[in-house]
């Protein structure tokens, strides 16, 4: 018997770190969307720097997360001999992977808002201290229990703060952090002309299209396998991730007046908003959620061409932002029993969970932005970018004409 016992338990501990294996190499390959959404986007003279950024930024996270921002997530080092590290099939080794496939998307959200006039080296030491220390701050609130803010927030309304694949933990921070970002950098060149200002095109559609189809695959496994485990997978979180990438689709059609730009940012509104409430809406509240999403990214989008201070160059304070807050909220509105969801939640929780993130990127990102830029320029000079980052920074152009 205690071989059979042993025999299952191999086999549980196994099955979880494969899973879990999976779901990181998910997360991970979004990575690779996050840099075709960005070449799609921005002009042809910035898309090598836009392929550069996403990777250099991958590593720069996974060293700052693997040194100082798990300990500070998670209380957790791997400053210990290989051997304990591998045990339990090295379950420990490939959730570390997991959560910092999470944590280094937070740079690649940041680097679609910056693109085209944003110094390389600058923004790589940001990425690292925002990985280290901002981004783990408030992930181990949340995700760990840290300080005791979740215990108190329960004890207070009744509920902890619920967000279950990051709309606010990740897309939130990365989005907000990215609009101090974007505000200190201020207009690319040639936005205004004749007081005017001008939108410029993405250069390439399919491209952009790419990133899309990436990042929606991927993005099963960032939400179902936030599980961590085979026991606590659910086909909810998947069903209701579809309905709510496709309800920001459907959405981004009709009000984007079948502008591809828009229907191709759509699926990511709806699934950046569904992340926080996957596990506990009805498919039909994510539907609605992914559909308010997909508006919200457009009236937010198309408020941002009209702005004279903001040039969010992605528009990943909308998509990340506005609707990863929008999450936030929604996950306590439509996971309540009254509206069809496993209940477990509160309103009032989540707004002040997801006040609390905003609250935490903006401070942080003006401290990290504002000392790195105190200490070294953030942005190109008017020659540098008016040559375009790829010659500026890496001496080399892509093909292709403005």
């Amino acid at each position: 018997m205690e071989n059979v016992n042993s025999a299952i338990e191999t086999l549980v501990q196994s099955s979880n770190t494969y899973f879990l294996l999976i779901g990181a190499i998910m997360v991970f390959a979004m990575h690779a969307g996050f840099a075709f959404l960005e070449v799609g986007t921005v002009r042809h003279k910035n898309q090598v720097n836009a392929l550069v950024k996403i990777i250099t930024d991958f590593a720069i996270s996974c060293i700052a997360y693997f040194f100082i921002g798990y300990y500070i997530a998670y209380d957790t080092t791997f400053f210990a001999s290989a051997s304990d590290l591998a045990a339990n099939n090295g379950y420990d080794l490939v959730k570390f992977f997991f959560l910092m496939t999470f944590a280094a998307a937070i740079p690649a959200i940041i680097s679609g808002g910056i693109a085209e006039r944003a110094q390389f080296y600058p923004f790589l030491l940001a990425s690292g201290l925002i990985v280290a220390f901002v981004y783990p701050f408030f992930e181990g609130l949340i995700w760990n229990g840290n300080y005791g803010f979740q215990s108190w927030l329960e004890a207070t309304t009744g509920a902890s703060f619920h967000d279950f694949a990051g709309s606010v933990v990740v897309h939130g921070v990365g989005g907000w952090l990215a609009f101090v970002a974007v505000y200190m950098l201020g207009l690319r060149l040639g936005r205004i002309k004749d007081k005017r200002l001008v939108a410029f095109a993405p250069s390439s559609i399919p491209f952009l299209a790419l990133g899309t189809w990436i990042l929606c695959v991927g993005w099963f496994g960032f939400n179902v396998m936030s599980a961590q485990s085979m026991d606590g997978i659910s086909g909810l979180v998947a069903m209701n991730s579809l309905m709510a990438m496709v309800g920001g689709i459907i959405a981004a059609l009709i009000f984007g007046k079948n502008d591809p730009g828009f229907i191709h940012n759509g699926p990511l509104a709806g699934l950046v908003a569904v992340c926080a409430g996957s596990d506990i809406m009805h498919p039909i509240g994510s539907l609605i959620v992914g559909i308010v999403a997909g508006f919200i990214f457009i009236k937010m989008f198309t408020f941002l061409q009209q702005t004279k201070k903001i040039d969010d160059v992605l528009g990943v304070w909308p998509l990340h932002g506005v609707c990863g807050a929008w999450g936030g909220l929604a996950a306590g509105i439509f996971g309540l029993e009254a509206l069809g969801g496993l209940g477990g939640v509160s309103f009032l929780a989540q707004v002040i969970g997801t006040v609390l993130g905003i609250t935490v990127a903006v401070v942080g990102g003006a401290i990290v932005y504002g000392v790195v830029g105190k200490l070294m320029s953030l942005r190109l000079t008017e020659e540098e970018e008016f040559k375009g980052a790829d010659l500026s920074i890496h001496n080399i152009a892509s093909e292709g004409k403005d």
